[in-house]
């Protein structure tokens, strides 16, 4: 469904060009016809494109990226700082500065000298300085404020920038390009659309105009910040309730030193048949209940452990001429009281004393 309708694009206005002598023949193909000297735009196409450029909009939103809203003209400051500071976004309604993508890391360093200043008057070092120099400060501090305080947040570039009037907002357009930022922008008929990437052929200049236009774009910005709100708190939920599963689960119970009954009580209940429960409890359970060591050979990652004294036997079962075991052990060179690595499959073979 359209953002936008005909009939919503006729009654505000958008429809008016600018005078053919003044038009740019590359917006040819978004204009219908010519009426009293003035070229008028095809809506149906305008609603198409603002339909595309939403879209856009959404998806870079979405993702959490910032998009920069420039318009300096005097209709479009006000409602341009509106509809952006709606949504959160950054945006230019002053002078573009030169540079403001291009050497972007001297205007962070501006913004954190407006940032200095508001600390110095909080601490009280404004209080140390004399008159001439408050003045100074304070004027400094409203010029910084004016230009530059709607992009205090703008920690990094841009992911997008949406213009009003391109060819007011040249400069701004060459930087973007230069950087590969995409640019979307109401684009009237005496503007060069081929440096925009996402064109809205529209009247730039009527309020009505720019209100409307902005208002479907700013829409899908705000349903895109909706969407990844909602994503968040899905995935919050979603650990949340795995850890609490985790946590019920509890995994399996770790079976303590000398506890050898419950030991052979929930030995192999997987692997073992009753015959191979038999074996084993016949001939290597009370190797494990006198704790004493059993010279077996055992394979584990190409190395040869001999004198190991058995502890814990996690399960068992019969293989070939042997046995794979997996058990916590402690080797006969180690402390006392320090556990040797975990090692997991054993192949005990029948060569160790007992077992033959």
């Amino acid at each position: 469904m359209s953002r936008t309708n005909f009939q919503d694009l006729l009654n505000a206005e958008v429809h008016f060009g600018h005078m053919t002598r003044k038009w740019n023949p590359a917006m040819a193909p978004y204009i219908f016809t010519e009426q009293n000297g003035i070229h008028i735009i095809d809506l149906n196409k305008t609603v198409v494109k603002i339909d595309e450029a939403a879209d856009a909009l959404y998806q870079i939103a979405k993702q959490g990226k910032k998009i920069l809203f420039v318009a300096t003209k005097k209709q479009a400051k006000e409602i341009i700082a509106e509809k952006a500071t709606s949504v959160n976004m950054p945006f230019i309604t002053e002078r573009w500065a030169g540079g403001m993508l291009t050497n972007f890391s001297t205007i962070r360093k501006a913004v954190k000298k407006m940032t200095t200043i508001d600390k110095m008057s909080n601490d009280g070092t404004f209080e140390n300085l004399s008159k001439r120099e408050k003045l100074q400060i304070a004027r400094q501090r409203e010029k910084l404020q004016k230009n530059l305080g709607s992009i205090a947040d703008l920690t990094r570039l841009p992911s997008a920038l949406f213009v009003v009037d391109v060819m007011k907002e040249h400069i701004a357009v060459k930087e973007a390009n230069r950087l590969g930022i995409p640019v979307f922008g109401i684009v009237d008929t005496n503007s060069n659309p081929r440096n925009i990437d996402y064109i809205i052929p529209g009247n730039d200049d009527a309020s009505k105009s720019i209100d409307i236009i902005l208002s479907a774009v700013v829409d899908a910005i705000g349903e895109g910040l909706k969407e990844r709100k909602m994503e968040k708190e899905k995935e919050q939920e979603n650990n949340a309730n795995e850890k609490q599963e985790k946590k019920a689960k509890g995994g399996r119970a770790r079976i303590k030193r000398g506890e050898n009954a419950e030991l052979n009580a929930n030995v192999a209940e997987k692997f073992l048949s009753e015959a191979e429960k038999e074996a084993w409890h016949s001939f290597l359970c009370p190797y494990v209940e006198s704790k004493r060591f059993i010279f077996l050979e055992l394979e584990a990652d190409d190395r040869l452990v001999v004198g190991v004294k058995i502890l814990f036997v996690d399960y068992c079962f019969i293989c070939g001429a042997g046995l794979i075991v997996s058990v916590r052990t402690f080797r006969n060179d180690a402390p006392a009281d320090v556990d040797a690595p975990y090692i997991s499959s054993l192949c005990i073979h029948t060569q160790g004393v007992g077992l033959a």
